[in-house]
């Protein structure tokens, strides 16, 4: 079944490109679907993603030299997050690599795989190394909110202290599938590893328990609201790594790869003039680009910006890079007509104990 034939089979309303592919956009109502991640838990299909496979016996030496963390030192069954970089020290890309025995695994968003692919062959020369876009056993599922663990652990597999980024091999139903503790700043969430006509089955079964389906653009208020950079909007290629925040891209141990004289030097002289932060939003929601500037000079930029549609009303908050002289957590400044005031990352003020559930 392929996805069009199963977005037609659960009723959603439509699709739109979120992330370089076609995405469910509404199942429901975005309003139900964004407070069920805040406060329950939802899922939805990873139709965003996309993996590569990497075989050949040079294949962890080589990756290793290739991006930001530590590839060298990585367990079976265990996943980081790292970027690429050009040898200027900008980011091409990010993605999440995962050891998984015989080969590692690569997931990035569709619109970021075919460059990736591209800057990464460039530089097998004489490495035994074969890079190969994952077949339909790779498909994706997501399950994500406060009480994903439960839903997990009961259609699936226990999942009590499971480490981030941890992945474990189980059946469900007599088919075999990884389980992936994914990483969303700090949100419980999962990624269920499957094939196509598996994860058909498992989306329906979950529908019957009561889950609630997820489209892309309540997803995405999500992301916002968590203070999750996607790379495209909140990191470009122009953008140096410290600059993110995304300090769990870098190891400062593992030894030599493109772009980490750059890294490094920032790192002895102690910051960068600028970084990623969020922002709660007073007035009217800033386009994504506005710039805010004082005393002649740029001081910050919006990268994304959402209103979110919470329990006791609708809330605006925003992501974006901003002066460190400027980003003092509480600091108000004037951007695209309204006030923005700097909040640390992860964000979490939608996640509140006394909201309803």
């Amino acid at each position: 079944m392929t996805m069009t034939q199963l977005t037609k089979q659960l009723s959603a309303n439509d699709q739109n490109d979120y992330r370089g592919c076609p995405a469910v956009s509404v199942y429901s109502d975005i309003g139900k679907e964004f407070r069920a991640l805040v406060h329950k838990s939802g899922m939805y299909e990873l139709a965003w993603r996309s993996k590569l496979l990497v075989t050949g016996k040079d294949r962890t030496r080589w990756l290793n030299g290739m991006v930001s963390n530590n590839v060298r030192d990585l367990g079976v069954g265990q996943g980081v997050y790292s970027f690429l970089l050009t040898p200027q020290g900008r980011i091409l890309a990010d993605l999440y690599i995962y050891n998984r025995g015989d080969f590692l695994l690569l997931d990035t968003d569709q619109s970021q795989v075919e460059n990736l692919v591209a800057n990464l062959r460039r530089y097998i020369i004489m490495d035994q190394v074969e890079i190969r876009k994952a077949g339909d056993q790779w498909k994706a599922l997501g399950v994500t909110g406060p009480d994903a663990h439960a839903v997990v652990s009961h259609q699936i597999t226990n999942v009590k202290d499971w480490r981030p980024l941890q992945i474990v091999e189980t059946n469900w139903r007599d088919t075999q599938l990884a389980v992936v503790h994914f990483d969303l700043a700090g949100v419980d969430s999962y990624e269920i590893w499957l094939d196509q006509a598996t994860l058909t089955r498992l989306w329906q079964e979950l529908l019957k328990q009561g889950a609630i389906a997820i489209g892309c653009n309540a997803f995405e208020l999500f992301r916002i609201a968590c203070g999750v950079p996607v790379y495209g909007h909140d990191i470009r290629e122009r953008d140096l790594p410290q600059e993110t925040g995304q300090m769990r891209a870098l190891s400062f141990t593992k030894g030599c790869y493109i772009g980490q004289e750059i890294v490094e030097r920032i790192r002895s002289r102690g910051a960068v003039h600028r970084k990623f932060t969020g922002f709660t939003i007073d007035g009217p929601l800033p386009a994504v680009g506005s710039k805010a500037q004082a005393e002649g000079k740029e001081i910050a930029e919006i990268t994304s910006a959402a209103t979110l549609p919470c329990f006791g009303g609708d809330r605006q908050v925003a992501l974006g890079y901003i002066r460190r002289e400027f980003a003092t957590p509480g600091n108000t400044i004037e951007i695209g007509g309204a006030k923005a005031t700097v909040v640390d990352l992860p964000s979490g003020q939608i996640f509140t104990s006394g909201q309803e559930r």
